[in-house]
């Protein structure tokens, strides 16, 4: 396993980033020690989580996903050998409110008393006193960040970067945190974020978690510059665009136990142009030799502006595929090979 600097940071962060979003709705809590076990042999020592797990987001299972790393955590007595991350939700009234998420029932937003309430909640289910990297899990402004290949605009009632920092670092310095970090930003709303380190002696964000995979390279339209000149690297999420790009759901397949056959969310990935590009990939990798997932995988890791990429596994078979996937080299006849499909099916799938 190979390392990486998280951001401008001491912090070195494994390549392989085990995500863990489906432990508390696919995954028991013993399969999630046993995935985390496996991992940690495997020198995967980065985890990402949130205080909105398990995927999908409801209030019967909320909570749980850190509520398994906590119980792993206290039964092997390992938190030093991890970094640890979690996000805090942003402003969800573009997601039905998710009111269900706040103690009074409020409408989530990055301010100071709902950063301080999320905080908290997570040390508290992942009995530890601080973690490695905390994450706005998306902007506080209603900018369109799920989908979508047009701009438009949004109301300018948001908490303002530089409050959202401030919140931020109160936990810092109590070493609640160590680090802090973005997901599913925009190029402006990184630059306001390092603006307002800059200027007003701040916590620096140190990394992007955005979706990234063959079939949506919009991460280099704009922040890929960003990430490499900032030193602000991307976790990229959804790196087999929830399967796939595994090829498992080709020919109208749906499989027992898959995401798409348990909650038929995966409209992200089924726009037009989607398939053709799918399965040009997943021909792709067959033609070499190699398991899709894995292609898909290491064309991830061999971005130099990815810091990690985030796997995630519902079987131990799934996740061993997965993290032997960062062991393969990448090759110019691959990389030539991939972009020539992304110039006949660009980013079908943002």
């Amino acid at each position: 396993m190979e390392y990486a600097k998280l951001g401008r940071t001491d912090v070195m962060v494994s390549r392989c980033c085990l995500g863990t979003m489906t432990w508390g709705s696919q995954n028991s809590e013993a399969e999630a020690h046993e995935q985390m076990d496996y991992a940690l042999s495997r020198g995967v020592n980065f985890w990402d989580t949130a205080e909105l797990y398990a995927s999908p987001p409801n209030p019967e299972t909320q909570g749980l996903t850190e509520t398994y790393i906590g119980s792993w955590l206290r039964k092997t007595g390992k938190r030093s050998e991890i970094v640890l991350a979690s996000k805090v939700a942003g402003q969800g009234a573009a997601f039905g409110g998710l009111p269900w998420l706040r103690k009074d029932g409020a409408v989530t937003r990055q301010t100071k008393t709902q950063i301080d309430e999320a905080v908290e909640g997570s040390l508290r289910r992942l009995g530890t006193d601080y973690l490695d990297l905390y994450q706005l899990h998306w902007p506080d402004r209603r900018v369109r960040v799920f989908g979508g290949q047009t701009y438009k605009d949004y109301s300018l009632e948001f908490e303002r970067f530089g409050d959202i920092l401030q919140a931020l670092d109160a936990h810092v310095k109590k070493g609640n945190i160590r680090h802090v970090g973005v997901s599913n930003e925009f190029p402006w709303g990184v630059m306001r974020f390092l603006s307002e380190s800059d200027t007003r002696g701040l916590p620096r964000i140190a990394s992007i978690q955005n979706a990234y995979h063959l079939a949506n390279r919009t991460f280099e339209y704009g922040l890929a510059e960003i990430a490499m000149r900032e030193q602000v690297g991307l976790l990229a999420y959804s790196p087999l665009a929830q399967g796939q790009l595994t090829g498992k759901y080709l020919d109208g397949a749906l499989p027992p136990g898959s995401r798409k056959a348990l909650y038929d969310r995966m409209q992200r990935y089924e726009g037009p142009g989607a398939l053709e590009a799918f399965r040009s990939y997943v021909d792709l990798a067959r033609a070499h030799g190699l398991d899709p997932a894995q292609l898909a995988l290491k064309f991830c890791d061999a971005r130099p502006f990815v810091t990690a990429t985030i796997i995630g596994a519902t079987s131990m078979e799934q996740l061993k595929t997965n993290i032997d996937a960062f062991d393969l080299a990448w090759t110019d006849e691959l990389e030539k090979a991939v972009d020539a499909i992304h110039l006949r099916h660009p980013n079908p799938c943002p």
